[in-house]
C-alpha cells in the first residue's frame, strides 16, 4: 500500500482513448471501454498537472489526421 492509500487520499490515474484525448480516472476502478492507462498516477493534482505537461495538442487525432492530409 503506497503511503498515499494510507493516509486516505484518492489515487488517480492518467488515462487517454483512441482519440489521444486525456482525463483522469479512479486508480481503484477499472477503466471505462475505450480508455487505457497512460501510466502516471497520484494525486488528482498531480495527474492534471501531467495532463497539463502531455497534452498540448487538444484536437482529437481523427481531427489532426484530416488536417495533415488536407494540408499536404
Amino acid at each position: 500500500m503506497s503511503e498515499k492509500q494510507q493516509t486516505g487520499e484518492t489515487l488517480y490515474r492518467v488515462v487517454l482513448n483512441d482519440e489521444e484525448q486525456y482525463s483522469i480516472w479512479w486508480a481503484d476502478r477499472a477503466l471505462p471501454a475505450g480508455w487505457h492507462a497512460e501510466g502516471t498516477e497520484g494525486t488528482r493534482e498531480e495527474c492534471l498537472a501531467r495532463i497539463t505537461e502531455i497534452w498540448t495538442d487538444l484536437r482529437p487525432l481523427s481531427l489532426r489526421r484530416r488536417m495533415d492530409a488536407t494540408a499536404a
